[in-house]
């Protein structure tokens, strides 16, 4: 298949904010592609190549805008070959290689196509075609069951595997895709309470746990081989031997955990998350220990659990793992839970996650079974801009400028982030140091007294709330915000969205009245 026509199938979705007309768009041009085609097509179409990061920035990018072709000729075939050649080169003369792979690209591709490309490259590609449309479409263009297609993507958490699957294979093939210990599956998410009695009330009666502020890991056991994996199914079992050894030393064969870890200090209280995230993110092992909790079990013994209650998940786990289990009660008693949220705000945590006993493990999937309560407002955003410094952070990037997912294309464009505040409050001068480079190497255009950047970094942003906004699209504002922590274990897919935002408006109202009064 030419890649023009993923390019002009990228064109429609990005023109139209109709998921239907999306999945029209979308459909016809999978059920296309060769079997060979379809696993580098998805990553095409969701700017996640199947070769990962390749390792190129905007700035080299934009250095090959010279000459390019008057009509299309570029296959899929030939983009994922590159690409290939991208990640596999190295040592002695691999710049110039690598050099001669994008100049290659770029005289062969149109200019539409290398900006669609780059686009790729990069992983900043707003074209609303997120995954659930995508697995709608794969659904329609394989004439498979949307349920079938959606279970198979979130235990596979591979979306182009699924693709395969469901476009090649048949419909046995496809139901039975499962989990597989080893391979990454995609974590179930929560959706935000505003007090433990609100939770309760929701879930009935609850696990209720310590929520804390940690990097997620999905452990994997299958004999003596562990795999660790982050919430965006990276494997780091090499940075974490300490998790690899809690988890040979558990009485089972075959074993799917979830959970967090986070360091703790010398009196066993939890160190600040930037402690954790940079002793998980080293290539070697550390002063600083990690300790995992788990909360939840997957896969005990050739047995998958994801569709049981949480009820007789959690027996399992105290079975298995007891002395790592994340501190819970179960309770439906108000004043219990508030009490229990108490001890978890005392001991130094975030707050406490509330469960609902009878939920099963919706892989990949943000409901109401699984409720975070926090007592101060806290956002996973993405940062769209950064402005210089002045004064004492002259020579910094410093002031964010805030954006949340906007995943309809309500208030921009489909599959966007509308900006809804910014904040230079809490950025230690290690921060503005790290983000000062951090950004220089993301820039992807001017705004006045900054750069704009590409959308694909999650910051943790605590506020003490919103209010309406006539200066940003989504009518909505932070109010004093301030930077909690960057979250390099999130995707920008999975940042908190305008509406989450807009609901804590009184009645979620639309936008009017006073613009805000302080951005923080």
């Amino acid at each position: 298949m030419l890649f023009s026509e993923i390019e002009t199938t990228l064109v429609a979705v990005t023109n139209t904010r109709s998921r239907l007309a999306k999945v029209d768009a979308l459909a016809p041009v999978l059920r296309a592609l060769a079997p060979d085609e379809i696993v580098p097509a998805v990553g095409l179409l969701t700017a996640a190549p199947r070769q990962g990061r390749l390792g190129v920035g905007w700035r080299t990018l934009w250095q090959r805008g010279g000459s390019h072709a008057d009509a299309p000729s570029l296959t899929v075939g030939d983009i994922d070959a590159s690409f290939s050649r991208l990640t596999e080169v190295g040592g002695a003369g691999s710049a110039a290689i690598r050099t001669e792979v994008l100049d290659g690209l770029a005289e062969r591709a149109t200019v539409a196509e290398w900006q669609l490309l780059i686009r790729v490259m990069t992983g900043e590609l707003r074209t609303g075609a997120l995954e659930g449309v995508l697995l709608d479409a794969i659904a329609r263009a394989s004439d498979r069951d949307g349920a079938a297609v959606r279970r198979a993507a979130m235990l596979s958490g591979d979306l182009g595997e699924t693709a395969r699957v469901a476009l090649v294979g048949s419909a046995d093939d496809l139901a039975a895709v499962g989990l597989v210990v080893g391979r990454g599956v995609q974590p179930m998410l929560a959706s935000t309470a505003a007090s433990v009695s609100e939770a309760l009330g929701i879930s009935g009666r609850a696990s209720v746990e310590y929520k804390l502020d940690g990097a997620r890991v999905q452990v994997h056991r299958h004999g003596d081989e562990v795999r660790v994996f982050t919430r965006t199914l990276a494997d780091v079992t090499h940075r974490v031997p300490e998790i690899v050894e809690v988890a040979l030393h558990l009485p089972v064969s075959d074993v799917i955990l979830d959970g967090e870890t986070l360091s703790l200090d010398e009196d066993g209280g939890p160190r600040p998350f930037q402690d954790t995230m940079a002793r998980f993110g080293a290539e070697t092992a550390r002063e600083i220990a990690l300790r995992p909790w788990f909360f939840d079990i997957l896969h005990l013994d050739g047995r998958d659990l994801v569709d049981e209650p949480l009820s007789s998940r959690l027996e399992e786990l105290d079975r298995i793992a007891a002395s790592w289990r994340i501190p819970a009660v179960t309770t439906d008693d108000g004043e219990a839970a508030e009490a229990f949220a108490r001890e978890a705000l005392a001991a130094g945590h975030e707050g406490v996650m509330v469960k609902g006993l009878d939920a099963a493990y919706t892989a990949g999937r943000r409901g109401k079974s699984w409720l975070k309560v926090k007592p101060v407002h806290t956002f996973d955003l993405v940062v769209l801009g950064v402005e210089r410094g002045s004064g004492r952070r002259a020579g910094w990037y410093s002031n964010l400028h805030l954006g949340a997912r906007d995943p309809e294309g309500r208030f921009g464009e489909p599959g966007g982030f509308v900006m809804v505040g910014k904040t230079f409050k809490g950025l230690t001068d290690d921060l503005l140091t790290w983000q000062t480079a951090h950004f220089a190497e993301r820039e992807t255009g001017e705004l006045p007294g900054g750069i704009r950047v590409v959308p694909d970094t999650v910051v943790e942003i605590a506020i003490d709330g919103v209010q309406r906004s006539v200066r940003y699209p989504g009518g909505v504002a932070l109010r004093f915000a301030r930077v909690k922590a960057y979250r390099a274990d999130k995707p920008a897919v999975d940042a908190d969205t305008i509406d989450t935002l807009r609901s804590l408006l009184p009645g979620g109202g639309a936008a009017s009245g006073s613009d805000e009064t302080s951005e923080g």
